[in-house]
């Protein structure tokens, strides 16, 4: 029986065991997550872990010691220099294991195994998370209904400065109109007092030489 025997020996020797998990460390530090066996993943699991935790304290002694269970000078460099940055408020619990079903060829047990701080789905979900309270349901809703009714008002507000401004400048076309409607009529009225000539009165020297004329005629 196993009582009490640590770790998974995976069908491998212990040099093979030991090139098998290193080979997926530095897999899972370059690409941030693999699909493997879900034996494998667990085994994994806490191979990795005390190397992230060792990386958080930068020092040539630290990534001496890492070195020595990657044998990799990028993903060393990548675990130093990105990856502890990011879990350095994380004390432990850096990987996340999630079961993916049997395998079609011969039903082993598929999972992936990924960085908790580099999952990309989780970062963008939980910057829309809201902080929940019993009544948060109604008030969400409010929240949400809120900017539906707010629409309406900013659109009629927008179609009365239009429906005032258009009746301005109605106005001010109708002024204009009649401006110029007295201005034609002022300028025809003297059109026609130039174009009318004075009649000449009859004056009284005018009918005396008409009479004398007549009178020597008779």
């Amino acid at each position: 029986m196993r009582h009490l025997v640590r770790g998974r020996k995976l069908g491998r020797t212990a040099s093979h065991r030991k090139a098998t998990l290193s080979a997926l460390s530095v897999a899972l530090i370059k690409h941030d997550r693999i699909v493997t066996t879900l034996a494998k993943a667990k085994a994994l699991r806490s191979y990795v872990e005390p190397i992230i935790t060792r990386s958080k304290e930068d020092n040539t002694h630290n990534r001496g010691l890492v070195f020595r269970h990657l044998r990799d000078n990028k993903a060393t460099s990548r675990l130093f220099d990105d990856i502890a940055p990011m879990v350095a408020d994380r004390p432990g619990g850096y990987t996340r294991i999630v079961k993916l079903g049997p395998r079609p060829g011969d039903g082993a047990e598929k999972a992936m195994i990924e960085l908790v701080d580099f999952n990309e789905s989780q970062s963008e979900s939980a910057g829309k998370k809201r902080k929940r309270t019993r009544r948060g349901g109604t008030s969400a809703k409010k929240k949400a209904a809120a900017p539906k009714t707010e629409a309406p008002k900013e659109k009629s507000a927008e179609e009365s400065s239009k429906k005032n401004v258009t009746a301005e400048e109605e106005v001010v076309n109708s002024e204009i109109a009649t401006a110029e409607e007295e201005v034609s009529e002022t300028e025809t009225k003297k059109t026609a007092g130039t174009s009318e000539e004075p009649k000449q009165e009859d004056t009284p020297e005018s009918n005396d030489s008409d009479s004398s004329e007549e009178k020597k005629s008779e």
